[in-house]
């Protein structure tokens, strides 16, 4: 079973909204923030939007944006029943490589300062680089390419 990201489609847009939804209403909640459904839809049409499949069935998806000094991760989701599988490993290593091929020398992220999901983003070479009311920002140096 081999896991691939393909490029999201406007019918995929209520899958992504409701399983990020789903996710970060706790987060929000905790820390007196408001979703609008209106706010991730017009994010919608100007980011990077893929699916996170396995055998054509969708276990999430990833909302990427970029600058010129770096590769941003604005969303990574992942039903629950697909996580602590390696999936969100493999989505990382995509994601540096996807990087990399741009020539982009940093992946770039923010996530509440309590979600669980930062261990996973240290684990795997993401640095606390400063803080945003209830947020980290990390991020990911690539290594210069030998010469």
């Amino acid at each position: 079973m081999t896991l691939y990201l393909r490029a999201a489609t406007d019918q995929d847009l209520r899958f992504a909204r409701d399983l990020t939804r789903r996710a970060m209403l706790p987060y929000y909640g905790r820390h007196d923030l408001l979703w609008l459904d209106e706010g991730f839809d017009q994010a919608w049409h100007w980011r990077d939007n893929r699916l996170i499949c396995r055998d054509a069935v969708p276990l999430g998806y990833i909302s990427l944006s970029r600058d010129a000094h770096a590769l941003f991760i604005r969303e990574v989701h992942l039903l629950p029943v697909h996580r602590g599988q390696g999936v969100g490993r493999w989505v990382l290593e995509q994601v540096v490589r996807q990087a990399r091929c741009e020539r982009l020398p940093r992946v770039r992220l923010m996530v509440f300062k309590d979600n669980p999901a930062q261990r996973l983003y240290g684990r795997h070479g993401f640095e606390v680089v400063g803080e945003q009311d209830s947020f980290l920002r990390m991020e990911y140096v690539l290594p210069s390419p030998a010469r």
